[in-house]
């Protein structure tokens, strides 16, 4: 159901705070599953230690331990990692059906949100088909998670436009998807080949970029929400 402005003001529908703290909880946990797979990881016997600028983020879900595009990767905990990423990709997609109200009624929402499905849809598809199983499978959704999330928070920050409930979270919004887009080109053309400043970012370091400002806006926009009184429409 839609918040008519002038009735409500500027508040959310109380289902836009249940999307937050899916969004939250969906973030968080794919965070700290992470870093309990990269300890997991070091801890191993005989391991080398995981890396964040040269290890990619789905070395965390590779299923036994071997070499895998020239990187040996060994993740005792990978089921973790890959559950985390599909419960990550839920909870997104759970989360888009109850927050559109959080936006104006315009066609760009419907894209932005949509573009948010596919990313949620990637991020599952990342999780079922770990790299060393399905390289290709694997590669096309986390194509589809990366592009989908960044493009989304660009479409998005257009959504928010003359909307007081965002107001100082249009431009960062749009900056957080441009940034994240730049990141999967630089990574694409491996930038971190070039030599100087972009060989220090490596591999890994760059594909978080991709990734890292989009969670990082899940987390902060979601907050943000939480803070908006809600409204509930009385029943007919």
């Amino acid at each position: 159901m839609e918040s008519p402005s002038g009735r409500y003001g500027p508040l959310v529908h109380r289902s836009v705070h249940r999307a937050a703290v899916l969004w939250i909880v969906g973030a968080v946990q794919f965070v700290l599953a992470q870093v309990a797979v990269q300890l997991a990881w070091d801890a191993h016997l005989g391991n080398p230690n995981y890396s964040l600028a040269h290890n990619y983020i789905s070395d965390l879900g590779a299923v036994g331990c071997g070499q895998v595009m020239g990187r040996f990767v060994c993740s005792p905990w990978h089921d973790v990692f890959n559950g985390s990423i599909i419960v990550l990709g839920i909870l997104l997609i759970l989360g888009v059906l109850w927050i559109p109200t959080a936006f104006p009624t315009r066609p760009i929402r419907r894209i932005a949100l949509g573009l948010l499905v596919v990313a949620g849809i990637g991020a599952i598809g990342v999780g079922l088909a770990p790299e060393n199983v399905a390289l290709t499978a694997h590669l096309v959704a986390a194509l589809l998670a990366f592009v989908g999330a960044n493009l989304a928070l660009v479409v998005l920050g257009f959504a928010m436009f003359r909307d007081t409930r965002w107001d100082g979270y249009r431009v960062y919004t749009v900056l957080s998807g441009l940034v994240g887009l730049v990141a999967v080109g630089l990574l694409a053309a491996r930038a971190y080949d070039w030599g100087g400043l972009w060989s220090a970012f490596g591999a890994g370091g760059m594909e978080r970029l991709t990734l890292a400002p989009a969670l990082l806006w899940t987390i902060l926009v979601s907050f943000h929400l939480l803070q908006i009184r809600s409204y509930a429409p009385a029943r007919v």
